[in-house]
């Protein structure tokens, strides 16, 4: 039987836009408006809802207009090239024009406040980070890249960012949860790709274009199988007077956060177990170690 957080989409996403979830749906209410938005080259797409909405290039050629705005923004890889999107308030409409064939991603929620719309690129995304290189052998190394969250927009609702798992790595670790709900969306580096995907206590076997809903406070890491790389976007949907700041680290698991670097005794050494390092569940600084 198929997991109630897990949705599936066998063999991907046809053109134009496809609703993967909606915000008050009567199961495992995420609180998010997310989808897939495919274009063929010269159509015109119009993102306007009475809520804030970000679209992220997954590939293709796009030319983002809102007002007399235009930025533009081609992705080859979301392997190896940076993200770039737009994010905009409630009530603006910015306009995607497809250059070539192009999938974004489409995320928005519920939020009353006005701010201005921006362009996200490399150049003001907030990280681009190699993760845990160097510690558990490399076990968990991956790159993480933070768009924006608290820190450079403050006044959103949401949080969005990407994972690079290499293949046979594990993300999202140590295993970890927080109050505010979160989706990821997953692609490989080959169709016949998968990954494993914790919920809690349930093991989700992921696979291209999957999505999974993140809730109940669930720990939820993550590793690719060898031989296929993995990729997920994350987006996280802020709570009333409770946004998202840092996870809460598994308590029989936060010690490995303090595991040595390579050259050093490993985390299989018995002086290194959590006797000797601490246990408990620890928090971090906002955009350390989230993913």
């Amino acid at each position: 039987m198929a997991h109630p957080h897990w949705i599936r989409q066998l063999g991907g996403f046809p053109f134009g836009f496809t609703a993967v979830t909606r915000a008050g749906e009567p199961m495992a209410d995420t609180g998010i408006d997310f989808g897939i938005l495919k274009l063929r080259a010269g159509e015109v797409y119009s993102s306007w809802s009475d809520g804030e909405e970000v679209l992220l290039l997954l590939s293709g050629a796009v030319v983002f207009e809102q007002g007399m705005e235009v930025h533009r923004a081609q992705r080859r890889s979301f392997f190896d090239d940076p993200p770039t999107a737009y994010h905009r308030p409630a009530r603006v409409e910015v306009l995607v024009k497809a250059q070539t064939d192009c999938e974004l991603i489409v995320a928005g929620t519920a939020n009353p406040r006005e701010f201005p719309a921006e362009f996200f690129d490399a150049g003001n995304m907030l990280e681009n980070e190699h993760r845990d290189k160097g510690k558990l052998d490399d076990t968990s190394y991956r790159i993480v890249r933070t768009i924006f969250d608290l820190r450079n927009r403050p006044e959103s609702n949401l949080v969005l960012g990407e994972v690079v798992n290499f293949p046979g790595r594990w993300s999202s670790y140590p295993p970890h949860h927080h109050m505010q709900p979160e989706i990821y969306h997953y692609r490989f580096s080959h169709p016949n790709g998968f990954g494993h995907c914790e919920l809690g206590e349930d093991v989700l076997k992921v696979r291209p274009f999957d999505t999974v809903k993140i809730l109940d406070m669930n720990d939820h890491s993550q590793v690719a199988a060898p031989g296929y790389g993995m990729f997920y976007v994350w987006v996280i949907r802020h709570l009333p007077n409770d946004p998202y700041k840092a996870p809460e680290f598994a308590r029989d698991h936060a010690w490995l956060r303090h595991s040595p670097p390579h050259g050093k005794k490993s985390a299989i050494d018995p002086s290194t177990r959590a006797g000797s390092l601490g246990t408990g569940n620890q928090e971090t600084k906002i955009g350390q170690e989230t993913r």
